[in-house]
């Protein structure tokens, strides 16, 4: 007995685009049916690493200038001025 069916287009790899769904579905999940497109997934990790690279450079800045980072009552992180007991 096969089990092909004219009317079934489903190919293997598709997932959860072959089922049948409504459009709001395929609307606020955009991302399941959305084929990868290497161009603007490169340009995304790109720019992700600018930012860390970014964050980290900034750090590193105030750092050598004599900041530190310490934590507040509230629990938001900050960067305090070093200071001597001298002072």
């Amino acid at each position: 007995m096969s089990n092909s069916n004219s009317s079934n287009t489903e190919k293997p790899g598709e997932g959860i685009r072959s089922l049948k769904s409504s459009t709001a579905f395929r609307v606020i999940n955009f991302e399941l049916y959305a084929k990868p497109n290497i161009v603007i997934m490169s340009i995304g990790l790109a720019c992700f690493g600018l930012t860390l690279g970014y964050i980290a450079y900034m750090r590193s800045k105030y750092e050598s200038m004599g900041y530190y980072t310490a934590v507040d009552k509230d629990g938001k992180e900050i960067f305090e001025k070093k200071k001597s007991r001298w002072d």
